[in-house]
């Protein structure tokens, strides 16, 4: 059973799977403070000073409450609408983002060569040899 792990770790596939995934996670910390630290200030300076995440609704406890920290200090329930458009537009520019560095890579690529003409058989060479002596006898 040793044996087998082993083999199963070793092979290509799931190392690379390995470190794709470590890059990912990488990857998504930088993604994410790009958006967060980044991105996200502008966006709030030009939608008037807007902070999405004190949008919410009190679902139960105190309505007095003016923010979404308040209202979870007084232990209210809330449904927190403006913290879910947050992660929808987290998601939208990481998307954005990461469909620009795919892009990006995918240009520096080298073009594959053009695969070579294949060989052509050589009962087609005989035919057309056939088919080229019956043209120049019936010329």
């Amino acid at each position: 059973m040793f044996k087998e792990f082993r083999t199963f770790i070793v092979r290509g596939n799931v190392v690379d799977l390995a470190v794709g995934i470590m890059i990912g996670a990488a990857f998504t910390a930088i993604v994410n403070s790009l958006v967060k630290d980044i991105l996200t200030p502008p966006i709030g300076i030009l939608l008037g000073g807007l902070d999405l995440s004190n949008f919410f609704l009190v679902i139960k406890g105190d309505r007095a409450v003016q923010t979404l920290k308040q209202a979870t200090d007084t232990g209210a329930v809330t449904l927190n609408y403006g913290l879910f458009i947050n992660a929808v537009l987290n998601f939208l520019i990481i998307a954005f983002v990461l469909f620009l560095v795919v892009r990006q890579i995918n240009r520096m690529k080298a073009p594959e060569a053009p695969k070579p003409p294949a060989e052509t058989p050589e009962d087609i060479l005989l035919l057309r040899e056939i088919r080229d002596q019956l043209k120049a006898r019936n010329s």
